[in-house]
């Protein structure tokens, strides 16, 4: 969630981060419940602020970041654009056909999947894994075995992509051939798997066996190493949710776009 490039850090980092995903989760079920046009376009612009200048590395890696989501944003929007169906004709030429109603709801769609792919970046480039598992165990109760259990996965993915790695290599020495077709895939499969599976249940089984002789246990009332709580710059986040927002709707009626308000009729 956390990646190893440098960036700067910013208040965004400093938020509580199960409030943080609260906060994230109401705002992706917000954005399936607008049906207005300009003001999707106006949530778009709100995300985008938070997401270009606070979330604290460079622009460059931003937009490289952003790319796989902005061909989502023209494939999804196109679709709709060029198949949809509606009763004022902009154009037509075989299968195409292109509406004003069509259009609008591409649009509509396309600004949805490009909210989410911002919303989602920017709390994965602003969020500590270890930090949302310790906030989840203090704030929202997280029974944790299942936290802890969390951050071993995480922390082992990266050994299995190195072993994976490894044994690629290991074949490529020995003069292993490639294969193609589907019994060569599976015996990929074979060759590839069962030492992984093996070495990450030896894995798993020597983390299990030093979480316990350090007397880790399940009782409710225990320490933790990082203290994480609430702070003003959670309201500072909440505010400027709520403002801007707000903000972006009153535009949206007094100052539309487009005339239509609704995509749905």
């Amino acid at each position: 969630m956390q990646s190893e490039f440098s960036f700067k850090e910013t208040w965004l980092h400093q938020i509580n981060p199960s409030l943080k995903l609260i906060v994230m989760i109401l705002l992706f079920v917000a954005v399936l419940l607008i049906h207005n046009i300009n003001f999707i376009i106006n949530f778009t612009i709100v995300t985008f602020i938070l997401f270009i200048a606070f979330t604290g590395h460079p622009v460059k890696r931003i937009m490289l970041l952003s790319l796989p989501f902005l061909l989502v944003f023209i494939s999804t929007a196109s679709t709709m654009i060029l198949f949809g169906k509606g009763e004022i004709t902009w154009f037509k030429w075989g299968l195409i056909h292109i509406t004003e109603e069509s259009f609008f709801r591409g649009m509509h769609i396309g600004f949805r999947a490009i909210i989410f792919a911002a919303l989602g970046l920017t709390f994965a480039l602003t969020t500590r894994p270890v930090f949302l598992f310790y906030s989840l165990m203090q704030q929202l109760k997280l029974p944790p075995k299942y936290a802890y259990s969390f951050m071993a996965g995480m922390r082992l993915i990266p050994i299995m992509m190195e072993e994976f790695q490894t044994i690629r290599q290991a074949m490529k020495v020995r003069g292993v051939e490639s294969r193609k077709g589907i019994k060569a895939f599976f015996q990929k499969f074979i060759t590839y798997s069962i030492p992984l599976l093996s070495q990450s249940i030896r894995r798993a089984h020597r983390i299990a066996v030093a979480m316990e002789a350090k007397r880790f246990s399940q009782v409710k009332k225990r320490t933790y190493y990082y203290a994480i709580a609430f702070s003003r710059i959670d309201i500072l986040f909440l505010s400027y949710f709520v403002i801007m927002l707000f903000v972006g709707y009153y535009i949206a009626i007094i100052y539309p776009y487009f005339s239509i308000t609704d995509i749905r009729f």
